[in-house]
């Protein structure tokens, strides 16, 4: 077998670049709180060879592969200035040079693209504020995750406890077994970092956050401010109660809002971020992130209804199973859910049709939708069947959702691949809403149909850490600001 020396040296040199960008995107994220992204994904605490693959497949608005010898002057830019806290996307900066007809260096480029970060119209680093989690199942142990790792320099959120059943007079036990499953997890791997148990004070500490355990079989037995925690967001991950009267049992001292981590009833709101997350009244305490096929269908839609128009549309999803399902045969409440899931595809029902009117008001095309279980852990996929307000080509839609996806406001909801085998376990770990399929969209005419797959277990927990984000206060500007 020959080996090309120039591609090995090539190689070698992008990793020497790629090496050189970890200490400054460290030391920007620990000193000053900003956050590099590369179109939209973050570069902070990656390896060098993880760096290389973002920048291979986060490719430039024209469609060519990203290098990281056209970043590293935006990063080495960024260095230099008086930042304050933001996300900074180096990618979006490298793109929107390239089309930049005024003559400017990298330098002064980077400082007027990020001005609102700078100087006297930075922002100010504001106070960590608490949040609770209730409930420990697998999307609050991913937003734990999530959480622990988003602490960097103490800013931002910062949980402090988590609540959980009773531990049956084996409280210890319960908690070494609580930390193993935050430790490890057979689909999203190790955790990052170190999970130590302090069995004495009923706490887990991960990568030196202490998360104070408290066992309680409901909220009326928590008292918070007890444990130091005061105007905090607690995230229910346990769907138990879903109304406003339910969920704002969880408003105890304190606890200032409410998060449910499953579709919201009655008049709940149930927020896509996004889309509608700036709808939020500055008053409200008690809301809902919606569903994961929710949150992978309505940033697409919208999407759509914005270039298009749609007069009508059906979503079919193919969705993981989840624990909500039988292993083997045996009794459920729901007729079909009771048949292993590891073993069949189930029909069951989905409620992400009718949510999107709460997500999208505006929307008056009747929506449909059906769902099928399937034998996998992770990962679903959305077929979304849209009749169009005019026609168009398919060249059309793949070129405008592959710039949504680097440009828009939205970019951070949708991802957009090209690979030509694809499979679920592909996206397990995808940190968007969706991910549209290229090779497997279809367009005739003014029928359009979006295959759009998405992580319903981490994807959906970025969605909520982006909900908690907004609502308490803490979410940072992101720059240079997303085409509208």
């Amino acid at each position: 077998m020959t080996v090309n020396d120039d591609s090995f040296t090539n190689w070698k040199n992008r990793e020497e670049i790629a090496e050189s960008m970890i200490p400054v995107i460290g030391k920007l994220h620990r000193e000053r709180d900003v956050t590099v992204l590369l179109h939209s994904r973050s570069l902070v605490n990656k390896s060098v060879v993880s760096i290389l693959k973002i920048h291979r497949f986060a490719r430039q608005i024209d469609g060519e592969e990203l290098s990281v010898t056209e970043t590293l002057p935006f990063l080495q830019a960024l260095a230099t200035l008086d930042l304050g806290p933001s996300q900074i996307d180096i990618g979006m900066l490298a793109a929107t040079y390239k089309s930049d007809d005024r003559g400017l260096s990298v330098a002064e480029f980077t400082a007027g693209a990020v001005s609102g970060a700078t100087g006297a119209n930075k922002t100010e680093r504001r106070e960590p504020r608490d949040v609770v989690l209730y409930g420990f199942g697998r999307i609050g142990r991913l937003v734990a995750r999530l959480l622990i790792e988003k602490a960097g320099s103490g800013n931002g959120l910062r949980l402090r406890a988590l609540v959980v059943r009773g531990g049956g007079g084996r409280a210890a036990e319960d908690l070494v077994k609580r930390a193993s499953l935050l430790r490890r997890d057979s689909i999203h791997g190790q955790f990052q970092g170190t999970i130590t148990v302090d069995e004495a004070n009923s706490t887990i500490i991960a990568n030196g956050n202490e998360i104070k355990v408290i066992y309680a079989d409901d909220p009326s037995e928590v008292d918070y401010t007890a444990y130091g925690i005061n105007d905090a967001i607690l995230i229910d991950n346990t769907g138990k109660w879903r109304d406003r009267e339910g969920l704002s049992k969880h408003l105890r001292p304190g606890i200032d809002k409410v998060v449910l981590t499953a579709p919201g009833k009655g008049d709940v709101p149930n927020i896509v971020h996004g889309v509608n997350h700036d709808m939020i009244k500055p008053d409200e305490r008690v809301l809902s992130c919606a569903s994961c096929t929710t949150n992978a269908i309505v940033p697409p839609l919208k999407a759509m209804a914005d270039e298009y128009g749609v007069l009508r549309g059906h979503v079919e999803t193919v969705h993981s199973f989840t624990n909500d399902q039988n292993l083997l045969d045996n009794y459920h409440s729901s007729d079909r859910r009771g048949r292993s899931a590891p073993l069949n595809m189930v029909i069951t029902e989905t409620g992400a049709a009718s949510a999107v009117a709460k997500a999208l008001p505006d929307l008056k095309a009747p929506i449909t939708g059906s769902s099928i279980r399937v034998p996998v852990p992770d990962v679903s996929i959305a077929i979304l069947s849209l009749r169009l307000g005019r026609e168009t080509t398919r060249e059309e839609v793949l070129d405008y959702l592959r710039n949504v996806s680097l440009t828009s406001p939205l970019k951070r909801q949708i991802d957009f691949t090209t690979a030509p085998d694809a499979v679920s376990s592909d996206f397990i770990g995808s940190r968007h809403a969706s991910i549209v399929d290229a090779g497997a969209t279809k367009v005739d005419g003014d029928n359009a149909i979006l295959y759009l797959w998405y992580d319903n277990e981490f994807g959906y927990s970025c969605q909520v850490i982006r909900v908690v984000q907004h609502v308490s206060g803490v979410e940072y500007p992101t720059y240079p600001v997303p085409l509208v």
